[in-house]
Protein backbone atom coordinates (compact mmCIF):
# COMPACT_ATOMS: atom_id res chain seq x y z
CA UNK A 1 0.00 0.00 0.00
CA UNK A 2 1.28 3.48 -0.83
CA UNK A 3 1.83 6.18 1.78
CA UNK A 4 -0.89 8.25 0.17
CA UNK A 5 -3.41 5.44 0.56
CA UNK A 6 -2.54 5.08 4.20
CA UNK A 7 -3.04 8.78 4.82
CA UNK A 8 -6.28 9.21 2.95
CA UNK A 9 -8.09 6.09 4.14
CA UNK A 10 -6.63 5.56 7.59
CA UNK A 11 -5.55 2.01 6.76
CA UNK A 12 -2.63 0.22 8.39
CA UNK A 13 0.68 1.76 7.50
CA UNK A 14 3.17 4.28 8.74
CA UNK A 15 4.13 7.33 6.85
CA UNK A 16 7.81 7.76 6.66
CA UNK A 17 7.61 11.49 7.03
CA UNK A 18 4.96 13.91 7.95
CA UNK A 19 2.86 14.93 5.09
CA UNK A 20 4.39 12.36 2.80
CA UNK A 21 2.41 11.75 -0.28
CA UNK A 22 0.31 14.79 0.22
CA UNK A 23 1.06 15.94 -3.29
CA UNK A 24 -0.95 13.08 -4.78
CA UNK A 25 -3.64 12.98 -2.13
CA UNK A 26 -7.17 14.07 -3.14
CA UNK A 27 -7.74 17.81 -2.85
CA UNK A 28 -11.49 17.38 -2.27
CA UNK A 29 -13.59 15.16 -0.07
CA UNK A 30 -14.55 11.89 -1.75
CA UNK A 31 -17.90 10.30 -0.78
CA UNK A 32 -16.04 7.78 1.39
CA UNK A 33 -14.00 10.44 3.18
CA UNK A 34 -17.15 12.51 3.67
CA UNK A 35 -18.83 9.59 5.44
CA UNK A 36 -15.70 9.02 7.55
CA UNK A 37 -15.82 12.68 8.54
CA UNK A 38 -19.52 12.54 9.44
CA UNK A 39 -19.04 9.49 11.67
CA UNK A 40 -16.01 10.87 13.48
CA UNK A 41 -17.59 14.29 13.96
CA UNK A 42 -20.83 12.75 15.25
CA UNK A 43 -18.87 10.89 17.92
CA UNK A 44 -16.84 13.95 18.93
CA UNK A 45 -19.95 16.14 19.07
CA UNK A 46 -21.67 13.61 21.32
CA UNK A 47 -18.68 13.60 23.68
CA UNK A 48 -18.66 17.41 23.82
CA UNK A 49 -22.38 17.48 24.64
CA UNK A 50 -21.71 14.97 27.40
CA UNK A 51 -19.40 17.40 29.21
CA UNK A 52 -22.13 19.96 29.91
CA UNK A 53 -25.48 18.24 29.48
CA UNK A 54 -25.82 17.34 33.17
CA UNK A 55 -24.88 20.76 34.60
CA UNK A 56 -28.42 22.16 34.58
CA UNK A 57 -29.88 18.80 35.67
CA UNK A 58 -27.64 18.27 38.74
CA UNK A 59 -30.10 19.59 41.37
CA UNK A 60 -32.91 17.47 39.89
CA UNK A 61 -30.69 14.37 39.82
CA UNK A 62 -29.72 15.00 43.44
CA UNK A 63 -33.34 15.12 44.52
CA UNK A 64 -34.31 12.08 42.47
CA UNK A 65 -31.52 9.76 43.66
CA UNK A 66 -30.88 11.12 47.13
CA UNK A 67 -27.49 12.78 46.57
CA UNK A 68 -26.50 15.09 49.40
CA UNK A 69 -25.58 18.61 48.36
CA UNK A 70 -21.95 17.98 49.38
CA UNK A 71 -21.69 14.91 47.15
CA UNK A 72 -23.52 16.29 44.13
CA UNK A 73 -20.33 17.64 42.55
CA UNK A 74 -19.01 14.06 42.24
CA UNK A 75 -21.36 13.50 39.31
CA UNK A 76 -19.13 15.84 37.34
CA UNK A 77 -15.87 15.07 39.13
CA UNK A 78 -16.07 11.29 38.57
CA UNK A 79 -16.38 11.93 34.84
CA UNK A 80 -13.67 14.63 34.68
CA UNK A 81 -11.12 12.61 36.65
CA UNK A 82 -11.24 9.68 34.24
CA UNK A 83 -11.65 11.75 31.08
CA UNK A 84 -8.54 13.82 31.83
CA UNK A 85 -6.46 11.26 33.75
CA UNK A 86 -6.48 8.43 31.22
CA UNK A 87 -6.52 10.29 27.91
CA UNK A 88 -2.74 10.34 27.32
CA UNK A 89 -2.47 6.62 28.08
CA UNK A 90 -5.33 5.75 25.73
CA UNK A 91 -3.87 8.00 23.04
CA UNK A 92 -0.75 5.86 23.03
CA UNK A 93 -2.75 2.62 23.29
CA UNK A 94 -4.58 3.70 20.12
CA UNK A 95 -1.23 3.93 18.31
CA UNK A 96 -0.05 0.56 19.56
CA UNK A 97 -3.11 -1.64 19.31
CA UNK A 98 -5.34 -0.02 16.72
CA UNK A 99 -7.12 3.33 16.59
CA UNK A 100 -10.36 2.01 15.14
CA UNK A 101 -10.44 -0.84 17.65
CA UNK A 102 -10.12 1.54 20.60
CA UNK A 103 -12.55 4.02 19.02
CA UNK A 104 -15.28 1.42 18.57
CA UNK A 105 -14.63 -0.26 21.91
CA UNK A 106 -14.81 3.08 23.71
CA UNK A 107 -18.08 3.97 21.98
CA UNK A 108 -19.58 0.62 22.99
CA UNK A 109 -18.59 1.24 26.63
CA UNK A 110 -20.02 4.77 26.42
CA UNK A 111 -23.34 3.47 25.11
CA UNK A 112 -23.64 0.84 27.86
CA UNK A 113 -22.55 3.29 30.59
CA UNK A 114 -25.05 5.89 29.37
CA UNK A 115 -27.85 3.32 29.44
CA UNK A 116 -26.84 2.29 32.97
CA UNK A 117 -26.73 5.94 34.07
CA UNK A 118 -30.19 6.62 32.68
CA UNK A 119 -31.61 3.58 34.47
CA UNK A 120 -29.73 4.21 37.76
CA UNK A 121 -31.78 4.00 40.95
CA UNK A 122 -28.99 4.82 43.40
CA UNK A 123 -26.08 7.29 43.66
CA UNK A 124 -23.56 4.42 43.53
CA UNK A 125 -24.79 3.12 40.18
CA UNK A 126 -24.90 6.62 38.70
CA UNK A 127 -21.34 7.41 39.82
CA UNK A 128 -20.10 4.10 38.42
CA UNK A 129 -21.76 4.95 35.11
CA UNK A 130 -20.05 8.37 35.12
CA UNK A 131 -16.67 6.72 35.76
CA UNK A 132 -17.12 4.46 32.73
CA UNK A 133 -18.40 7.39 30.64
CA UNK A 134 -15.19 9.24 31.54
CA UNK A 135 -13.00 6.25 30.66
CA UNK A 136 -14.85 5.85 27.35
CA UNK A 137 -14.34 9.55 26.59
CA UNK A 138 -10.61 9.22 27.37
CA UNK A 139 -10.44 6.37 24.83
CA UNK A 140 -12.72 7.66 22.07
CA UNK A 141 -11.52 11.27 21.89
CA UNK A 142 -7.80 10.68 21.09
CA UNK A 143 -8.59 7.62 18.96
CA UNK A 144 -11.17 9.59 16.97
CA UNK A 145 -8.85 12.56 16.53
CA UNK A 146 -5.95 10.35 15.39
CA UNK A 147 -8.27 8.63 12.90
CA UNK A 148 -9.23 12.10 11.70
CA UNK A 149 -5.63 13.29 11.25
CA UNK A 150 -4.48 10.07 9.56
CA UNK A 151 -7.54 9.84 7.31
CA UNK A 152 -6.96 13.33 5.89
CA UNK A 153 -3.57 14.43 4.49
CA UNK A 154 -1.74 17.30 6.13
CA UNK A 155 -2.84 20.50 4.44
CA UNK A 156 -6.23 21.97 3.43
CA UNK A 157 -8.26 18.77 3.87
CA UNK A 158 -6.95 18.13 7.37
CA UNK A 159 -7.39 21.80 8.31
CA UNK A 160 -11.00 21.69 7.10
CA UNK A 161 -11.67 18.48 9.05
CA UNK A 162 -10.08 19.87 12.23
CA UNK A 163 -11.98 23.14 11.77
CA UNK A 164 -15.31 21.32 11.61
CA UNK A 165 -14.27 19.12 14.52
CA UNK A 166 -13.35 22.13 16.66
CA UNK A 167 -16.52 24.00 15.77
CA UNK A 168 -18.76 21.04 16.59
CA UNK A 169 -16.93 20.28 19.84
CA UNK A 170 -17.21 23.85 21.06
CA UNK A 171 -20.82 24.05 19.89
CA UNK A 172 -21.39 20.77 21.69
CA UNK A 173 -20.57 22.34 25.07
CA UNK A 174 -23.19 25.03 24.46
CA UNK A 175 -25.68 22.55 23.01
CA UNK A 176 -25.24 20.35 26.06
CA UNK A 177 -26.26 23.17 28.40
CA UNK A 178 -29.34 23.95 26.32
CA UNK A 179 -30.26 20.33 25.68
CA UNK A 180 -29.84 19.39 29.34
CA UNK A 181 -32.34 22.05 30.36
CA UNK A 182 -34.85 21.09 27.67
CA UNK A 183 -34.69 17.36 28.35
CA UNK A 184 -34.91 17.83 32.10
CA UNK A 185 -37.88 20.22 31.85
CA UNK A 186 -39.81 18.40 29.14
CA UNK A 187 -39.00 14.72 29.83
CA UNK A 188 -36.60 13.65 32.57
CA UNK A 189 -32.94 14.07 33.53
CA UNK A 190 -32.53 10.40 32.52
CA UNK A 191 -32.77 11.40 28.87
CA UNK A 192 -29.50 13.32 29.29
CA UNK A 193 -27.98 9.83 29.49
CA UNK A 194 -30.27 7.97 27.09
CA UNK A 195 -29.58 10.40 24.22
CA UNK A 196 -26.05 8.96 23.84
CA UNK A 197 -27.23 5.40 23.25
CA UNK A 198 -28.66 5.63 19.69
CA UNK A 199 -25.76 7.83 18.49
CA UNK A 200 -23.13 5.43 19.87
CA UNK A 201 -24.99 2.43 18.44
CA UNK A 202 -25.27 3.98 14.97
CA UNK A 203 -21.56 4.86 14.80
CA UNK A 204 -20.50 1.43 16.09
CA UNK A 205 -22.62 -0.31 13.44
CA UNK A 206 -21.59 1.86 10.47
CA UNK A 207 -17.95 2.73 11.22
CA UNK A 208 -16.43 -0.77 10.65
CA UNK A 209 -17.58 -0.69 7.02
CA UNK A 210 -16.15 2.77 6.36
CA UNK A 211 -13.14 3.37 8.64
CA UNK A 212 -10.30 0.92 8.23
CA UNK A 213 -7.88 -0.02 10.99
CA UNK A 214 -4.82 2.13 11.57
CA UNK A 215 -1.86 1.03 13.68
CA UNK A 216 1.94 0.70 13.41
CA UNK A 217 3.37 -2.33 11.60
CA UNK A 218 5.50 -3.09 14.68
CA UNK A 219 4.06 -2.85 18.15
CA UNK A 220 6.61 -1.54 20.68
CA UNK A 221 6.26 -2.42 24.34
CA UNK A 222 3.94 -0.25 26.38
CA UNK A 223 5.82 1.97 28.83
CA UNK A 224 4.18 0.70 32.03
CA UNK A 225 6.12 2.86 34.57
CA UNK A 226 5.49 5.95 32.46
CA UNK A 227 1.83 5.06 31.99
CA UNK A 228 1.25 4.52 35.71
CA UNK A 229 3.09 7.67 36.83
CA UNK A 230 1.49 10.05 34.31
CA UNK A 231 -2.02 8.63 34.81
CA UNK A 232 -1.82 8.82 38.61
CA UNK A 233 -0.20 12.26 38.35
CA UNK A 234 -2.96 13.63 36.15
CA UNK A 235 -5.65 12.07 38.33
CA UNK A 236 -4.11 13.73 41.40
CA UNK A 237 -3.88 17.14 39.73
CA UNK A 238 -7.44 17.06 38.37
CA UNK A 239 -8.72 15.91 41.78
CA UNK A 240 -6.78 18.71 43.47
CA UNK A 241 -8.26 21.27 41.08
CA UNK A 242 -11.80 20.11 41.78
CA UNK A 243 -11.11 20.27 45.53
CA UNK A 244 -9.68 23.78 45.15
CA UNK A 245 -12.90 24.92 43.53
CA UNK A 246 -14.91 23.44 46.41
CA UNK A 247 -12.73 24.14 49.47
CA UNK A 248 -10.35 26.89 48.36
CA UNK A 249 -6.78 26.92 47.04
CA UNK A 250 -5.24 27.00 50.50
CA UNK A 251 -7.03 23.89 51.79
CA UNK A 252 -5.08 20.72 52.51
CA UNK A 253 -7.58 18.72 50.45
CA UNK A 254 -6.45 20.72 47.40
CA UNK A 255 -2.75 21.27 48.12
CA UNK A 256 -1.92 17.64 48.99
CA UNK A 257 -3.20 16.06 45.76
CA UNK A 258 -1.79 18.92 43.68
CA UNK A 259 1.66 18.44 45.22
CA UNK A 260 1.39 14.68 44.77
CA UNK A 261 0.41 15.16 41.13
CA UNK A 262 3.38 17.43 40.43
CA UNK A 263 5.74 14.92 42.09
CA UNK A 264 4.35 12.05 40.01
CA UNK A 265 4.73 14.07 36.81
CA UNK A 266 8.38 14.70 37.73
CA UNK A 267 8.76 10.95 38.19
CA UNK A 268 7.15 10.49 34.76
CA UNK A 269 9.66 12.88 33.21
CA UNK A 270 12.56 10.98 34.80
CA UNK A 271 11.16 7.67 33.53
CA UNK A 272 10.73 8.98 29.99
CA UNK A 273 14.37 10.10 29.87
CA UNK A 274 15.65 6.58 30.50
CA UNK A 275 13.10 4.05 29.22
CA UNK A 276 13.75 2.38 25.85
CA UNK A 277 10.21 2.82 24.48
CA UNK A 278 8.79 5.93 26.22
CA UNK A 279 5.09 6.66 26.39
CA UNK A 280 5.89 10.23 25.34
CA UNK A 281 9.22 10.59 23.51
CA UNK A 282 10.80 13.76 24.86
CA UNK A 283 11.83 14.64 21.31
CA UNK A 284 8.14 15.07 20.46
CA UNK A 285 7.54 17.29 23.49
CA UNK A 286 10.63 19.25 22.50
CA UNK A 287 9.05 20.34 19.23
CA UNK A 288 7.94 23.96 19.48
CA UNK A 289 4.76 23.24 17.56
CA UNK A 290 3.75 20.52 20.05
CA UNK A 291 4.79 22.28 23.27
CA UNK A 292 3.61 25.82 22.58
CA UNK A 293 0.67 24.73 20.44
CA UNK A 294 -0.66 22.71 23.37
CA UNK A 295 -0.15 25.64 25.75
CA UNK A 296 -2.27 27.80 23.44
CA UNK A 297 -4.95 25.10 23.42
CA UNK A 298 -4.86 24.73 27.21
CA UNK A 299 -5.47 28.45 27.66
CA UNK A 300 -8.21 28.52 25.00
CA UNK A 301 -10.23 25.75 26.69
CA UNK A 302 -9.51 26.98 30.23
CA UNK A 303 -10.67 30.53 29.55
CA UNK A 304 -13.73 29.98 27.36
CA UNK A 305 -15.33 27.17 29.38
CA UNK A 306 -14.74 29.05 32.64
CA UNK A 307 -16.12 32.24 31.09
CA UNK A 308 -19.37 30.36 30.40
CA UNK A 309 -19.44 29.46 34.11
CA UNK A 310 -18.91 33.10 35.14
CA UNK A 311 -21.58 34.37 32.76
CA UNK A 312 -24.00 31.68 33.96
CA UNK A 313 -23.63 33.14 37.47
CA UNK A 314 -24.13 36.64 36.04
CA UNK A 315 -27.31 35.65 34.23
CA UNK A 316 -28.80 33.77 37.20
CA UNK A 317 -27.48 35.59 40.28
CA UNK A 318 -27.35 39.15 38.95
CA UNK A 319 -30.04 39.31 36.25
CA UNK A 320 -32.32 36.65 37.78
CA UNK A 321 -32.61 34.35 34.75
CA UNK A 322 -33.78 30.76 35.15
CA UNK A 323 -31.29 27.95 34.48
CA UNK A 324 -32.98 27.15 31.16
CA UNK A 325 -33.07 30.80 30.07
CA UNK A 326 -29.40 31.16 30.98
CA UNK A 327 -28.55 28.11 28.91
CA UNK A 328 -30.50 29.41 25.93
CA UNK A 329 -28.64 32.72 26.16
CA UNK A 330 -25.45 30.91 25.19
CA UNK A 331 -26.93 29.98 21.83
CA UNK A 332 -25.27 33.09 20.37
CA UNK A 333 -21.91 31.90 21.69
CA UNK A 334 -22.56 28.55 19.99
CA UNK A 335 -23.21 30.32 16.70
CA UNK A 336 -19.96 32.22 17.12
CA UNK A 337 -17.98 29.02 17.62
CA UNK A 338 -19.54 27.42 14.56
CA UNK A 339 -18.66 30.51 12.49
CA UNK A 340 -15.12 30.48 13.88
CA UNK A 341 -14.65 26.79 13.14
CA UNK A 342 -16.02 27.22 9.63
CA UNK A 343 -13.70 30.08 8.67
CA UNK A 344 -10.62 28.85 10.55
CA UNK A 345 -9.30 26.57 7.74
CA UNK A 346 -9.51 29.46 5.26
CA UNK A 347 -7.78 31.81 7.69
CA UNK A 348 -5.02 29.25 8.31
CA UNK A 349 -4.62 28.75 4.57
CA UNK A 350 -4.10 32.49 4.08
CA UNK A 351 -1.99 33.53 7.07
CA UNK A 352 -0.72 30.28 8.63
CA UNK A 353 -1.55 28.58 11.91
CA UNK A 354 0.72 30.76 14.09
CA UNK A 355 -0.85 34.01 12.86
CA UNK A 356 -4.30 32.43 13.28
CA UNK A 357 -3.48 31.70 16.93
CA UNK A 358 -2.47 35.33 17.42
CA UNK A 359 -5.46 36.86 15.59
CA UNK A 360 -7.92 34.57 17.39
CA UNK A 361 -6.29 35.23 20.75
CA UNK A 362 -6.43 39.00 20.31
CA UNK A 363 -10.07 38.81 19.24
CA UNK A 364 -10.94 36.71 22.28
CA UNK A 365 -8.96 39.04 24.59
CA UNK A 366 -10.70 42.20 23.37
CA UNK A 367 -14.23 40.85 23.64
CA UNK A 368 -13.63 39.12 26.97
CA UNK A 369 -12.39 42.45 28.32
CA UNK A 370 -15.48 44.13 26.85
CA UNK A 371 -17.61 42.10 29.28
CA UNK A 372 -16.19 44.25 32.09
CA UNK A 373 -18.79 46.81 30.96
CA UNK A 374 -21.72 44.59 32.02
CA UNK A 375 -24.19 46.19 34.41
CA UNK A 376 -26.77 44.89 36.88
CA UNK A 377 -29.87 45.13 34.68
CA UNK A 378 -31.08 43.22 31.63
CA UNK A 379 -30.45 46.16 29.34
CA UNK A 380 -26.84 44.95 29.15
CA UNK A 381 -27.78 41.70 27.40
CA UNK A 382 -26.84 43.22 24.03
CA UNK A 383 -23.23 43.55 25.22
CA UNK A 384 -23.13 39.99 26.55
CA UNK A 385 -24.54 38.56 23.31
CA UNK A 386 -22.27 40.62 21.02
CA UNK A 387 -19.14 39.94 23.07
CA UNK A 388 -19.76 36.19 23.45
CA UNK A 389 -20.41 35.86 19.70
CA UNK A 390 -17.20 37.65 18.67
CA UNK A 391 -15.19 36.09 21.49
CA UNK A 392 -16.47 32.67 20.44
CA UNK A 393 -15.22 33.27 16.90
CA UNK A 394 -11.79 34.22 18.26
CA UNK A 395 -11.67 31.28 20.65
CA UNK A 396 -12.47 28.84 17.87
CA UNK A 397 -9.73 30.29 15.66
CA UNK A 398 -7.31 29.55 18.50
CA UNK A 399 -8.66 26.03 19.05
CA UNK A 400 -8.41 25.03 15.39
CA UNK A 401 -5.02 26.75 15.11
CA UNK A 402 -3.86 24.80 18.16
CA UNK A 403 -5.04 21.46 16.75
CA UNK A 404 -3.35 22.08 13.37
CA UNK A 405 -0.14 23.30 15.03
CA UNK A 406 0.07 20.53 17.64
CA UNK A 407 -0.52 17.68 15.15
CA UNK A 408 1.51 18.93 12.18
CA UNK A 409 5.07 17.96 11.30
CA UNK A 410 4.74 14.49 12.85
CA UNK A 411 4.77 11.04 11.27
CA UNK A 412 1.48 9.11 11.13
CA UNK A 413 2.82 6.67 13.72
CA UNK A 414 2.96 9.58 16.20
CA UNK A 415 -0.51 10.95 15.49
CA UNK A 416 -2.17 9.00 18.30
CA UNK A 417 0.39 10.43 20.72
CA UNK A 418 -0.04 13.96 19.31
CA UNK A 419 -3.83 13.81 19.48
CA UNK A 420 -3.61 12.20 22.93
CA UNK A 421 -1.55 15.17 24.12
CA UNK A 422 -4.00 17.57 22.47
CA UNK A 423 -6.96 15.78 24.04
CA UNK A 424 -5.28 15.79 27.46
CA UNK A 425 -4.70 19.53 27.03
CA UNK A 426 -8.38 20.00 26.20
CA UNK A 427 -9.64 17.92 29.13
CA UNK A 428 -7.35 19.54 31.69
CA UNK A 429 -8.21 23.02 30.39
CA UNK A 430 -11.92 22.31 30.75
CA UNK A 431 -11.38 20.86 34.23
CA UNK A 432 -9.05 23.62 35.48
CA UNK A 433 -11.00 26.63 34.29
CA UNK A 434 -14.07 26.56 36.49
CA UNK A 435 -12.36 25.96 39.88
CA UNK A 436 -9.73 28.62 39.12
CA UNK A 437 -12.25 31.29 38.12
CA UNK A 438 -14.65 30.27 40.89
CA UNK A 439 -11.92 30.72 43.49
CA UNK A 440 -10.94 34.12 42.05
CA UNK A 441 -14.54 35.36 41.95
CA UNK A 442 -15.28 34.07 45.46
CA UNK A 443 -12.14 35.69 46.90
CA UNK A 444 -13.04 39.00 45.24
CA UNK A 445 -16.56 38.88 46.71
CA UNK A 446 -15.30 38.32 50.27
CA UNK A 447 -15.71 41.41 52.39
CA UNK A 448 -17.55 43.39 49.71
CA UNK A 449 -21.03 42.85 51.09
CA UNK A 450 -23.85 40.68 49.77
CA UNK A 451 -26.34 40.77 46.95
CA UNK A 452 -26.14 41.19 43.22
CA UNK A 453 -23.64 44.07 43.33
CA UNK A 454 -21.12 42.00 45.31
CA UNK A 455 -21.55 39.08 42.93
CA UNK A 456 -21.09 41.36 39.92
CA UNK A 457 -17.92 42.86 41.42
CA UNK A 458 -16.40 39.43 42.03
CA UNK A 459 -17.32 38.23 38.55
CA UNK A 460 -15.70 41.28 36.95
CA UNK A 461 -12.42 40.56 38.74
CA UNK A 462 -12.50 36.97 37.43
CA UNK A 463 -13.39 38.18 33.91
CA UNK A 464 -10.41 40.57 33.98
CA UNK A 465 -8.11 37.72 35.00
CA UNK A 466 -9.64 35.57 32.26
CA UNK A 467 -8.87 38.21 29.63
CA UNK A 468 -5.31 38.61 30.96
CA UNK A 469 -4.69 34.87 30.67
CA UNK A 470 -5.92 34.87 27.06
CA UNK A 471 -3.55 37.77 26.29
CA UNK A 472 -0.65 35.92 27.94
CA UNK A 473 -1.34 32.86 25.79
CA UNK A 474 -1.42 35.02 22.67
CA UNK A 475 1.95 36.56 23.54
CA UNK A 476 3.57 33.15 24.13
CA UNK A 477 2.36 31.99 20.71
CA UNK A 478 3.79 35.14 19.10
CA UNK A 479 7.17 34.75 20.81
CA UNK A 480 7.81 31.02 21.13
CA UNK A 481 6.21 29.69 17.93
CA UNK A 482 8.62 31.85 15.92
CA UNK A 483 10.54 28.87 14.58
CA UNK A 484 7.62 26.43 14.32
CA UNK A 485 6.51 25.20 10.93
CA UNK A 486 3.34 26.89 9.77
CA UNK A 487 1.66 26.66 6.43
CA UNK A 488 1.67 29.80 4.36
CA UNK A 489 4.40 31.36 6.49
Amino acid sequence: MSITDAETTGTTGTAGAPGAGAGTAPAVLTPRLRLVLVLLLAAQFMLAVDFSILNVALPVIGEGLGFSLAHLQWIGTAFALCAAGFTLLFGRVADLFGRRRLFLGGLAVLGVASLAGGLAQSPEVLLAARVFQGLATAAVTPAGLSLLTTSFPEGPLREKALGLNGALMSAGFTTGAILGGLLTDLLSWRWAFFINVPVALAVVLVAPTVIKESRPDERPKLDVPGSVSVTLGLLAIVFGLTQAGEHGWGSSSALLPLATGVLLLLVFYAVERNVAAPLVPLGVLGKRSVAWGNLAGLIAFLTETSLVFLLTLYLQEVLGFSALAAGLSFGVLGIGTVVGGSIAPKVIGKIGSKSTLIVGGLLQTVFTAALLGLGDDRGWMWLLLAATFAGGVGNMLVIVGFMVTATSGLADREQGLATGLATMTQQIGITMGTPIMSAIATAAMTGTGTGASAVLGGLKVAIAVNAAIVLLGTLTSAVFLRGAASRAQ
